[in-house]
């Protein structure tokens, strides 16, 4: 086992609470502890347990290219960021409250556009639920240290009938669209997507039967790291309108006009009220 440490000081459990608020889906699996993920290395999977010792992760198995891989976890904040919490009072405030939250990357492409597609139009606990039925399903089993995780392939999915996913009780919709981005990420059509502009991304992805301009920017959010406001999705527009606009629900566009001066700071802000709505610290102003 090794200990990897991250270029700054990052509260690792309340970063990676989204994981375990909504339920365990196996794949990304935290408890409060322990981390439980898959590294891909070309064809190669790796599992790997990462336990928490302050603001480090201690991590299993113990190698060069999971540790160097371990230590891409979190996106971390740009040096704009510290101007911003000095100008922007409700950031400053939530810092103090919860400093070091960061958002955890989502690198895994095709798991993070099935990951869009499940949470579409229902609350987030019953897409875990799903997510976990099509992992249990039609995933890759992995084991390491005594803890199981999955996998989802897109090479496997993408030969799979909607109506065998419709059977875990996906929407026919979602059960499409999950075929179809399995295609179209086995095809290679999504190869060169972190190499484009912001809305040739959007463009692209949107092409894909089920993804919508609010999976898009998670994409670029969560998997390309980009600083992108989801100003689209429910629950960020609850967060931005309770803390800066008090009101209960603001439109997008209010959203993202409460949002622009974020700048490139925009990911770990975003992360940063998405963590204290869910910790219930957000109360309209």
């Amino acid at each position: 086992m090794c200990l990897v440490t991250f270029a700054e000081p990052i509260d690792i459990g309340a970063s990676l609470e989204l994981f375990r608020r909504s339920g365990d889906d196996l794949i990304d699996r935290w408890d409060g502890s322990r981390l439980v993920r898959v590294l891909r290395f070309g064809d190669r999977r790796v599992p790997f347990v990462g336990t928490a010792e302050g603001c480090a992760l201690r991590v299993s198995p113990d190698s060069k290219e999971v540790r160097e891989a371990v230590k891409h976890t979190f996106f971390g904040a740009p040096p704009e960021f510290v101007e911003l919490l000095r100008e922007d009072r409700v950031l400053g405030e939530l810092h103090q409250k919860f400093p070091g939250v960061r958002q955890p990357r989502q690198l895994d492409l095709f798991t993070a556009l099935v990951r869009c597609i499940s949470a579409q139009q229902v609350n987030l606990r019953w897409a875990v639920t799903t997510r976990r039925r099509l992992a249990e399903a039609f995933g890759i089993r992995h084991q390491v240290s005594g803890h199981t995780v999955y996998t989802l392939e897109p090479e496997k999915l993408a030969n799979v009938a909607p109506d065998e996913i419709r059977a875990l009780q996906f929407t026919m919709s979602k059960s499409h669209a999950i075929v179809a981005v399995a295609q179209a990420m086995a095809e290679g059509y999504l190869g060169e997507l972190p190499d484009l502009p912001d809305e040739e991304v959007t463009q692209k992805l949107t092409t894909i039967r089920g993804i919508g301009r609010w999976s898009a920017e998670w994409v670029l959010a969560r998997t390309l790291g980009r600083p992108v406001v989801v100003a689209g999705d429910l629950g960020v527009r609850k967060a931005v309108s309770l803390a800066y606009l008090g009101v209960p629900m603001a439109s997008e566009e209010e959203v993202r006009r409460a949002t622009r001066h974020w700048g490139s700071a925009a990911g770990v802000a975003q992360a940063l009220l998405l963590h204290a709505l869910g910790e219930g610290a957000l109360t309209r102003t």
